[in-house]
């Protein structure tokens, strides 16, 4: 947990209008928030650290990714058994996706037309056809899968399979799982590196990071972290872990695999994404209601924005506006 001193001087500057700012102006970033117990969708303008709108979204909302193109969110309710549309730009559910079972995490390929979602009790993942706004396919994977990453040219899908200590590997074109890849302890949240190389699990159950060599499909190296890793964000040769139970974020080097520092931020951190432009990590803070605000660089907390009930945050969150 943060020392209250620090979270009062947070609080005190973005009272007095603090921006979030780089030394080049601000960045031009919004997060899409999804606030599990009061049931919605929140986006923070995170230049002026402010919230520009709450979306009513239902039945428990968790996962969240936000397409390349900025256009649309997608974000899984998994007491709904559905997946919501979100128009990102004007600010409005534009549909919803029937999917059954318990849909969690999510992810947009690349060029936005097909979306992917992990049901935790089926042990699949179901595809979505974004223009059709239909379920088309549902691909076999591990028990429980959770966190999901498409690699960059959109050939593979990645699902970190919680009940299986595994991560499956999936040929998008065939929609077949071409390897199984033996990780941690209960993988939850799995991120893939801008270049398609390594993709790295946060592993709830032994408190460490996997490392997954792409081509190899294979896992090459573990980095422990503090307790109950939940997900991982990428930014300046970095990776930053939220530890659910340490009130952290945990900061590796992403050469050497060596840590580097730990980042106290609001109780029982989860989501965590990094900005396009890898200067800030923003941090959705469950039991804390906020997100908190990270310099990639100077690695310490810069700003705090208030939050709906459970902010959790789950996914690829982030929509780049320029």
């Amino acid at each position: 947990m943060r020392a209250l001193g620090l979270r009062a001087l947070v609080l005190a500057a973005l009272a007095a209008g603090l921006c979030l700012v780089s030394p080049g102006g601000a960045f031009a970033d919004e997060a899409f928030v999804t606030n599990q117990l009061s049931d919605d969708l929140m986006v923070v303008d995170l230049a002026t650290a402010r919230s520009i709108a709450t979306i009513p979204i239902g039945g428990k909302p968790a996962g969240v990714a936000v397409s390349a193109d900025g256009r649309f969110a997608y974000v899984t309710s998994p007491d709904a058994k559905a997946v919501t549309v979100v128009d990102a730009a004007a600010r409005q559910v534009a549909g919803r996706i029937e999917v059954g079972g318990g849909p969690l995490g999510i992810a947009v390929a690349p060029d936005g037309k097909t979306v992917y979602v992990a049901d935790w009790y089926a042990a699949a993942v179901r595809v979505i056809d974004a223009a059709s706004r239909s379920v088309t396919a549902s691909i076999a994977v591990g028990a429980s899968p959770s966190g999901l990453a498409v690699t960059p040219d959109g050939k593979l899908l990645l699902s970190a399979d919680r009940d299986d200590d595994s991560v499956s590997m999936v040929d998008t074109a065939t929609r077949q799982r071409k390897a199984i890849i033996k990780v941690g302890t209960r993988p939850f949240g799995v991120t893939i590196d801008a270049e398609g190389k390594r993709a790295y699990t946060a592993n709830v159950g032994s408190d460490d990071v996997s490392v997954i060599d792409i081509a190899e499909s294979r896992e090459v190296a573990r980095v422990p972290v503090g307790m109950r890793p939940y997900a991982v964000a990428l930014a300046q040769g970095r990776g930053f872990v939220t530890d659910q139970y340490g009130g952290a974020v945990s900061v590796f080097d992403l050469t050497t695999l060596k840590p580097i520092k730990r980042i106290n931020v609001g109780d029982y951190p989860e989501g965590i994404n990094a900005t396009a432009d890898g200067k800030r990590v923003v941090v959705a803070c469950w039991e804390s209601n906020v997100l908190d605000v990270i310099d990639a660089a100077e690695l310490k907390v810069i700003g705090e924005v208030k939050t709906g009930d459970g902010p959790r945050a789950f996914g690829m969150f982030l929509r780049r506006t320029e």
